[in-house]
């Protein structure tokens, strides 16, 4: 179904197309003279960058403005970043999209879809192939890492399996509990044996292949979630309507790169507002329920 509809959708992407080059030709008068794009950090800063680059150049040609990708250390920083008007595009995940949402005045526009056409994702735990870590169980007492307190597979949804489903406390179930700073640094650590066990998702380990540094091979799956929303594009709220349109519709336009979905791994956008993001705020709410009990 959903393949049936990303087609319709590039149809119609394509259709909206012969009004981007008069767009791209003389942009609005009231767009910025340049854009920029924040990108949480799911493998790092640099590597995160590289990634996105192919998308930027797109969006450059496609809207006529020049265009500038925005990294941080941090996912927090993304989210600092367009609240102070440093940014007027970024590339959230769902946990700190709504927190940016509340803080930053951030509006969903589109999201990913999987390469199999799923509106989503998969959070993941993994632990090294040959450890004997196979359960969730056999995890009690060993090194287990977060990806960022604002990352929705790499800390909201693990929480909630921890505090709802197992009732227990990550500092007290764990040897070590940790925050390594991104989805990449995560799966490494747990390939290299730093850390035994941790949380992350299905999106990010496929890119982490795609580039060559792990395979799922490397590692037992011992915990899945349900399918999280995709990660979404937003726009900043004070931004012209027609830019707000016109960003959308060049997003829509990419599904056509195959080479460009390649290197992004997933299988294209769908458009997304702000709703498709309540239950990322329902387990948020969740969270801090369960952490009163």
């Amino acid at each position: 179904m959903f393949k049936k509809l990303l087609t319709t959708l590039t149809t119609l992407a394509v259709l909206a197309a012969a009004a981007l080059p008069a767009l791209a030709a003389s942009p609005c008068k009231d767009w910025p003279a340049k854009l920029r794009m924040g990108v949480i950090p799911t493998e790092g800063s640099a590597d995160t960058a590289k990634r996105f680059m192919p998308l930027t150049d797109h969006l450059k040609k496609t809207l006529g403005v020049e265009i500038e990708v925005f990294t941080a250390s941090d996912y927090a920083g993304i989210i600092t970043a367009m609240a102070n008007k440093h940014i007027e595009f970024a590339y959230f995940g769902p946990k700190s999209y709504v927190e940016a949402s509340e803080k930053a005045a951030a509006e969903a526009v589109a999201m990913e879809i999987s390469m199999d056409g799923e509106p989503g994702y998969y959070g993941i735990i993994i632990t090294p192939k040959n450890s004997g870590i196979t359960t969730m169980e056999q995890a009690k007492g060993k090194t287990f890492a977060f990806t960022d307190p604002n990352s929705t597979s790499g800390f909201l949804v693990p929480n909630v399996l921890f505090a709802r489903d197992m009732k227990v406390k990550p500092q007290e179930y764990f040897s070590q509990v940790k925050f390594s700073g991104s989805h990449g640094a995560s799966i490494l650590a747990v390939k290299n044996g730093d850390i035994q066990v941790a949380a992350t998702n299905t999106e990010d380990m496929s890119r982490m292949e795609e580039k060559g540094s792990a395979s799922m091979k490397d590692f037992n799956v011992i915990w899945k979630s349900e399918l999280i929303p995709g990660s979404p594009y937003a726009v900043r709220a004070d931004m012209p309507v027609s830019l707000k349109a016109a960003f959308t519709g060049a997003l829509m336009l990419y599904n056509n790169d195959k080479e460009g979905m390649q290197k992004l791994q997933i299988g294209g956008f769908l458009p997304a507002n702000d709703a498709s993001y309540d239950i990322i705020r329902y387990l948020n709410k969740l969270k801090k329920e369960l952490a009163k009990q």
